[in-house]
């Protein structure tokens, strides 16, 4: 059996949606000191709709493959339901991912809260605050 489904391959060696977006409403970045892997989410937000995302990451596959299957599941849906997006959402959707790099995962949902909560306090909306992880001193993001 492969260490890794298509769908990972595919997103690896052709990541979608890798960029920046220049004045991005929202602007989120993530990373891991143990296995070195950052990721930064940037989204255009119009209507309540994120209608583009792009994403710059530096690590290995798992962590490329989960940024650009993320931001394809988040293109065009309005910004409630890109909160509701899951790190196990973005596995299922990959076909799996091996257990010791789940971590990817679970980064690329950090990175794009991240670029919501930056959009919100940008704007000064109103958010519920326990949607949002405080990544800023977590023992994930810190390695502590």
């Amino acid at each position: 059996m492969a260490l890794y489904s298509e769908k990972v391959m595919d997103h690896f060696r052709n990541p979608r949606n890798v960029g920046v977006i220049e004045n991005a409403d929202g602007v989120g970045e993530v990373g891991n000191p143990v296995c070195g892997d950052i990721m930064k989410i940037y989204l255009k937000i119009d209507n309540d709709v994120v209608t583009d995302v792009k994403f710059e990451t530096f690590g290995c596959g798992s962590a490329i493959a989960s940024s650009s299957m993320a931001t394809e599941l988040i293109k065009g849906k309005p910004v409630s339901e890109v909160l509701q997006l899951t790190n196990k959402a973005v596995v299922e959707a990959l076909d799996g991912l091996p257990a010791h790099k789940l971590h990817c995962s679970v980064l690329a949902e950090e990175a794009i809260k991240k670029a919501l909560k930056d959009y919100y306090d940008k704007n000064g909306i109103e958010y519920d605050r326990s949607l949002f992880p405080d990544c800023d001193g977590c023992e994930h993001c810190c390695g502590q």
